[in-house]
């Protein structure tokens, strides 16, 4: 039923606010994910986020008739109306835009522009005639819920849809806990309220959640797009309004185009601008505060610490914006406790989860680049001392000892884990029990704290005897001849010498992609050339072995067996930044070397991505089988980071 003229159907274009807000969808115009919608706010950026206005219904009148230009997906998977038929084509740069071509030579092009960190939520939509016609009315009807961002929106008799205008503007206010939803345009409103019911979300379905929603449209909005352009934007009403509706609807669109045209000419490359949108407030529109953080991926994640700080090198640091990587830093390091940071803020507004042991070592990382990074006057005397004070905090209590049995051992090395926990990347559990809980003294964590030490001994250099014991412990503990590469976990359990020889990526971290090389060259070579030949696929490197006996090929199904297969096969392309980076470093480390590995490596990897999403963005994960289909969150910032640091030469 999709034309071939839209030639990837289901590839899914992003396009955020600056606050943890966003507008989603797909290239066909098909809502298959409960988050596809025009209008999601965060209503404590960047998180407690909620989905105001869904999708539109929208058709023409001309001559020859009556045609849809949209379509939306029911049970029992019945496609209505028809628009699919008559979308010819789709871009989305610089922003989404969707042609349809009707009867009679009818053209009609329709644009979507979200404001992007310049102030309150805002998403208008444009449709204009691109071929001549005598007569065509156009109708839109919003489809509004105002629902969790997780959740599903159903039929109720609280639901109000009740119309207030005021001027071009239109607000409603499904539920009074929510902020009212404002519509500006240049077009007639008709009050005409009706629920559509039971649409289709597949991609909810395949992943064993609810999957159909009911949606509510309160009337409908009507267009002469043969006299002039017809616009439609929405907002919030309340704290979080817009200036721009309170102008006409033609002034709001084209201050918004403008604003949009601005920001996207600073960008000379698709990833860069694709970078933008995980880099976001941590404070409301309103507050006078630079707090920033990273959203970790949409459409369901916020910002976690972990992805926050490994996100943040390539997304940051290595494309020049260190700006902003201080304004994150100086924001996370007020929330240390312990000498850790949090994994992650609730979406909910909970209090933070200190439950990763390698969220404050990448802090440590990201915090020691930006200080050795060329930033002239980004950084005052003031921010270094914080900074350094913080990695400070961090080192002395992880060597003293921390939450969850996190502490230097007395070979040096970092040891951590208590049962029911786990603490590193691999963090997958189902029924509250870990799937990989890795417990003891995992191979990236010693890298992460052999690098943290180093970094701390810059301005503290008693550091550096602790620094050199655990790099010698980790040359003579770690070393797995057999398999001519590293042991994933040694101590396992807490218990000496017992080893984890699953062959992972995590051991690439001690051969690149860190400011300090663990391995020396030579066998780092070796662990490159195991993981290459063991782990890596076109969309970068499995989690584990194929040939392990617990290897999961692929992702997909419910959750307990998704979350099964997470960290057992499946493939993280944020991996391929330190593979990538190991590559060059023992293949020569020059020019060459770096052309090379973009030839094997790089170039193919983001061509598989972008088969499936918006050009420059990069999704969470992929299967580990063939043909290594796109799977989890499909927009993830450390996946995108990793490939910048990668293009930046590091």
């Amino acid at each position: 039923m999709t034309p071939a003229r839209v030639s990837v159907p289901g590839a899914e274009w992003l396009e955020a606010d600056g606050y943890g807000g966003f507008a989603m969808g797909r290239a066909d115009g098909l809502r298959t994910r409960r988050y596809h919608a025009l209008l999601t706010v965060a209503r404590q950026p960047p998180s407690s986020r909620v989905t105001l206005v869904n999708a539109v219904e929208a058709w023409v009148t001309t001559p020859d008739g009556r045609f849809a230009l949209t379509s939306h997906r029911y049970e029992p998977d019945v496609i209505h109306p028809d628009g699919i038929e008559r979308l010819s084509g789709f871009t989305g740069e610089p922003w989404p835009t969707w042609t349809w071509r009707l009867p009679g030579g009818v053209e009609v092009q329709q644009e979507l522009i979200v404001r992007c960190g310049a102030g309150a939520p805002l998403t208008a939509l444009c449709w204009r005639l691109r071929a001549p016609a005598s007569s065509v009315q156009l109708t839109v009807r919003p489809l509004i819920s105002g629902r969790d961002l997780h959740s599903t929106h159903h039929e109720n008799d609280s639901f109000t849809f009740d119309a207030h205008t005021a001027g071009d503007v239109v607000a409603w206010q499904p539920y009074a806990a929510l902020p009212a939803i404002a519509a500006l345009s240049n077009g007639r409103y008709e009050h005409e309220p009706l629920w559509f019911r039971q649409f289709d979300y597949e991609e909810e379905r395949a992943r064993g959640l609810d999957f159909t929603e009911d949606l509510a449209s309160p009337g409908t909005f009507h267009f002469d797009v043969g006299v002039r352009h017809a616009i439609l934007a929405f907002g919030v009403r309340g704290t979080q309004e817009s200036p721009l509706l309170s102008v006409s609807a033609s002034d709001c669109f084209a201050a918004l185009r403008a604003a949009e045209e601005r920001r996207r000419a600073h960008y000379a490359h698709p990833m860069h601008a694709a970078a933008a949108a995980y880099v976001v407030a941590r404070v409301s529109p309103l507050e006078a505060s630079d707090g920033r953080t990273i959203v970790a991926g949409y459409p369901w994640f916020s910002d976690w610490g972990r992805d926050t700080f490994i996100a943040m090198r390539g997304l940051c640091i290595a494309a020049g914006r260190l700006a902003e990587a201080r304004a994150i830093l100086l924001e996370w390091s007020r929330h240390l406790s312990e000498g850790m940071l949090p994994n992650y803020f609730p979406e909910s507004g909970e209090a933070p989860r200190y439950n990763s042991v390698d969220a404050s070592l990448w802090f440590v990382v990201a915090a020691h680049e930006l200080l050795e990074a060329p930033s002239g006057s980004v950084l005052t005397t003031a921010d270094r001392q914080s900074l350094r004070a913080s990695i400070e905090e961090i080192v002395t209590a992880y060597a003293g000892g921390t939450r969850f049995g996190i502490g230097a051992d007395d070979d040096g090395l970092l040891r951590a884990g208590i049962r029911g926990m786990a603490l590193t990347w691999m963090d997958a559990r189902i029924d509250q029990r870990p799937v990989t809980p890795r417990i003891g003294k995992p191979v990236e964590v010693q890298a992460l704290w052999i690098n943290a030490l180093q970094a701390a001994s810059r301005a503290a250099p008693r550091w550096s005897a602790l620094a050199d014991r655990a790099r010698t412990s980790f040359h003579e503990r770690f070393w797995n001849n057999e398999r001519q590469c590293l042991f994933d976990v040694i101590d396992v359990d807490h218990e000496r010498d017992v080893r984890d020889a699953s062959v992972r990526p995590n051991q690439l971290l001690a051969a690149g992609g860190l400011p300090l090389p663990v391995l020396e060259v030579e066998r780092a070579r070796l662990v490159v050339d195991t993981v290459e030949r063991a782990l890596w696929t076109p969309a970068g490197p499995r989690t584990l072995a194929s040939d392990d006996a617990g290897y999961a090929g692929r992702y997909e199904g419910p959750p307990a067996r998704r979350d099964a297969a997470y960290h057992q096969g499946t493939v993280w392309p944020w991996m391929a930044g330190p593979f990538v980076s190991a590559w060059i470093r023992t293949h020569g480390g020059g020019a060459d070397a770096r052309a090379e590995s973009r030839r094997r490596f790089v170039d193919p990897l983001i061509a598989h991505y972008a088969a499936h999403s918006q050009q420059g963005h990069i999704a969470e994960l992929a299967d580990g089988d063939a043909p290594h289909t796109p799977r989890g969150c499909p927009f993830q910032a450390w996946s995108l980071g990793e490939l910048i640091r990668l293009g930046t030469g590091v």
